[in-house]
């Protein structure tokens, strides 16, 4: 396990520089405000990092470019380009006096309490910008959030009793699926995908007996989410406690009682139990906690999306054309998927281990796996950079796949990598 992750991280010196995405900026300059330094003084930090990484994008797309290869490095040009645009949309808010909160002001003000309510990620990097520097304080960081999720995979899955071999799949995979290459981005990705593991590490934790544990580490999880991104916390403690009850009603199916929800709640047993109360609470905190911290509303994040960042007026009816919006983009979403598989293939084939091979527990991978179509639903917005609103439905796969490899390998594969300890009680979630 040690070994996969020194590796990876000896292959990310190849990419340095060049991975920031816009909202790089507003989560360093962030960070910059948490350290101390005033509103212009982070502006110029920020402004120099992101603008080297686009010059030497531009240095390295010109090298391989068929006609200009021989040209004069655009370096230069591209740094002096990248400095007047940044400072024009800079200079003139913080001359009307947009200096409140700890970002600088890259954008309005109202598009800017959207990052003011995500001080998790920010803390993170305080002390690795401090030390290393601007540059490899963010290339360290973005290493060491990535391999805390391989080794969480890794754990995941040596918790449910996998195999090693199994579990150093899932934390390989992990690492070279686009869950790591966005985990790597400096961004909040890397740091909810982390987070969402260690809440289904402690699942797993809680249906191997270790009740207590799981549930302080579930609850955990869901707390630290909140300060990286509570829209997420909410979307995690919602699917987790839906899964239980889905798990509870099947049960109680198979007993042939009726799925009420007290008699879902008696199939349970007290690790789901325990999991769903949590996860429950945590739902009924955020909600409560977002409104007491005055964070911006769903109707705020509904038009910001809308109006471009509020460059243009608010709209009348922003629910009618949202959900106009949804319609038009999980078309055209699913048009795309269908033109290159690979992601339904891999989240079909995940889904198919986990829940064949770990039934509960599949569920509550399923459940977390979900909350990354919630995150992208909540921003139907192709021109997104990349994927990375969905890829926490990568953990899908991540988790999955290894198991459908450890169902093809057999009966002796699955017995060598049994995790010394004491038997589950809960014969309904053993093999």
């Amino acid at each position: 396990m040690v070994l996969v992750a020194v590796v990876f991280a000896v292959l990310q010196l190849a990419n340095v520089t060049g991975r920031d995405t816009p909202d790089t900026k507003n989560y360093l300059s962030y960070a910059l405000g948490l350290r101390g330094e005033d509103k212009r003084g982070a502006a110029a930090t920020t402004i120099d990092y992101v603008c080297a990484g686009k010059a030497s994008i531009a240095r390295r797309n010109q090298s391989v470019d068929v006609i200009r290869f021989h040209l004069p490095s655009p370096t230069r040009r591209a740094t002096e380009e990248c400095r007047r645009e940044q400072w024009r949309q800079v200079d003139g808010r913080l001359r009307a006096g947009q200096t409140a909160g700890h970002t600088v002001p890259f954008m309005p003000s109202r598009f800017m309490r959207i990052f003011e309510a995500r001080p998790g990620y920010p803390v993170l990097l305080v002390p690795f910008v401090t030390v290393l520097g601007v540059t490899w304080g963010l290339w360290a960081a973005g290493v060491l959030v990535t391999v805390v999720g391989g080794v969480l995979a890794f754990l995941v899955l040596r918790t449910v009793r996998a195999p090693a071999r199994v579990a150093l799949t899932g934390q390989v995979l992990f690492l070279v699926l686009p869950c790591g290459t966005t985990a790597m981005r400096p961004m909040t990705e890397g740091l909810l995908l982390a987070l969402t593991l260690a809440a289904l590490w402690g699942c797993a934790l809680a249906l191997e007996g270790r009740v207590r544990t799981g549930a302080a580490l579930v609850g955990g999880s869901l707390l630290l989410l909140f300060t990286v991104k509570h829209s997420q916390a909410l979307f995690l403690g919602v699917c987790l406690a839906g899964a239980c009850l889905v798990i509870g009603g099947r049960r109680a199916r198979r007993r042939g009682a009726r799925p009420v929800l007290r008699g879902v709640w008696q199939e349970l047993g007290r690790p789901l139990r325990t999991v769903a109360a949590v996860a429950g609470c945590a739902v009924v905190a955020t909600v409560l906690a977002a409104r007491v911290l005055r964070y911006p509303s769903e109707s705020e994040s509904l038009q910001d999306l809308l109006t471009g960042h509020f460059g243009r007026p608010d709209r009348s009816r922003p629910w009618r054309e949202f959900l106009h919006l949804q319609a038009n983009f999980w078309v055209e979403w699913l048009r795309r998927r269908l033109w290159d598989p690979l992601f339904l293939a891999a989240l079909a084939a995940g889904a198919w281990g986990a829940l064949r091979q770990r039934p509960a527990f599949g569920v509550l991978v399923l459940a977390a796996a979900f909350t990354g179509v919630l995150n992208q639903a909540g921003h139907p917005d192709i021109n997104i950079y990349g994927d990375r609103l969905i890829v926490l439905a990568w953990l899908l796969p991540v988790l999955g796949l290894p198991l459908l490899l450890e169902r093809a390998a057999g009966p002796r594969a699955q017995l060598s990598g049994t995790v010394p300890g004491p038997l589950r009680r809960d014969a309904s979630v053993s093999r």
